[in-house]
């Protein structure tokens, strides 16, 4: 085969205009603004395991975790806070449900900042003028998190159900609250189950206010429905601008809920991108193991932290088309696999060399972005 120039054909950088919201900081990381989104979980263990969660911290932020929250429905709990927030090495939000006495303890403790989920606590529109009075002191933004499933007895007799404007009329009737006594160090999320239905209140709380949002489709669901649902959500509304932060909500890990953050961010083009692997489900054309190839050569490439697009694929029907696209390449068949170096076919090789050769050349290339001080941009695997 003769080797074929193909170029690389260039790609819009964003879908949309981000919404300007007001800026907050929670501990060290901006949101809202300017500022990238950023991405949020939750650990599961009992927050007065002290040693425990700080364990399960280091491993959310090592997986690129920015926030993360804890619960804090105790009082042991809450005796916990001081410690882990001094020892995180990402900013802590403590959660709050129930008990309006642990926000003033979470505030107390240093947290980063402190989410109130107003539905779950009795009486808390009383106590607003102290927890605005303690967080201004302390310069502690306060996250009002709407959830579909306890919403505000009040808003709920009203509208029947919790419906968009139902959990959009609750989120920004406690935020007036807080704006009555002068604060406004505040995000706000309003999360629902139901992808369409919580896609329809941040649309409406987007255009009703300029706080940052905090998004998230709460009790997403296992691993696979969650993040489907997920990425339906966050697409639909980071394409159009909205959103500030994000926690995907799973019934996995929570490192999983960041790995899952993460890639729809770099799908998006809102997250420099580092490797990325896409796969065809192969088909009749394929003269090669597509599957089996997929893994070797993600398996080979694991831990490459350089902006690396690498296309593996499993016929000549759209081989050339996708490897042009990404920095390095093949296209199976007939035995053999052309490898394409941006866009350009530079080595023809046996199947049973594929593999090696591609980690090769990868190699050779992030080598060579390392020197050239490349250590981010727009990095991705395509597997065909």
């Amino acid at each position: 085969m003769e080797p074929v120039a193909l170029g690389i054909p260039s790609v819009p950088v964003r879908l949309a205009e981000r919404r300007r919201a007001r800026q907050i900081h929670v501990g060290s990381v901006a949101v809202g603004g300017d500022a990238p989104v950023s991405v949020q979980s939750m650990t599961t263990t009992r927050t007065s395991d002290i040693g425990a969660t700080l364990q399960q911290i280091a491993e959310l932020t090592a997986s690129g975790c920015e926030i993360v929250r804890v619960a804090c429905p105790t009082q042991d709990d809450a005796d916990a806070l001081a410690t882990i927030a001094r020892k995180s090495q990402i900013p802590v939000i403590a959660d709050i449900h129930f008990q309006p006495k642990y926000v003033f303890a979470a505030i107390d403790a240093g947290c980063a900042a402190v989410r109130v989920n107003p539905g779950n606590i009795k009486q808390f529109d009383d106590k607003v003028k102290e927890i605005a009075r303690a967080a201004a002191a302390a310069g502690t933004p306060i996250r009002i998190g709407v959830n579909a499933g306890s919403l505000d007895r009040r808003i709920l007799e009203k509208y029947g159900r919790a419906t968009p404007e139902a959990l959009v009329e609750s989120a920004l009737w406690e935020a007036s609250l807080f704006e009555e006594h002068g604060f406004r160090d505040i995000k706000i999320s309003v999360k629902h189950n139901d992808p369409v239905v919580m896609i329809q209140a941040y649309r409406q709380l987007a255009a009703a206010c300029d706080y940052p949002l905090h998004l998230g489709v709460t009790e997403a669901g296992p691993a696979f429905q969650g993040t489907v649902k997920s990425a339906v959500a966050f697409g639909a509304l980071l394409s159009e601008g909205i959103g500030d932060t994000i926690r995907v909500s799973l019934s996995a890990p929570p490192a999983e809920e960041v790995k899952v953050g993460l890639q729809i961010l770099q799908s998006l083009g809102l997250r420099e991108r580092r490797l990325e692997i896409v796969s065809c489900p192969s088909c009749g054309r394929a003269q090669v193991d597509v599957y089996k190839l997929a893994d070797e050569v993600t398996a080979g490439l694991d831990g490459m932290e350089v902006p690396l697009r690498v296309a593996v694929m499993g016929c000549v029907v759209n081989g050339p088309g996708e490897a042009r696209e990404a920095d390095l390449g093949v296209a199976s068949g007939n035995g053999k696999g052309q490898i394409f170096v941006k866009g350009e076919v530079v080595r023809t090789v046996p199947e049973s060399k594929i593999v090696e050769t591609l980690i090769d050349e990868a190699m050779k290339i992030a080598e060579q972005m390392e020197k050239d001080g490349v250590a981010s941009g727009e990095p991705a695997v395509t597997v065909q």
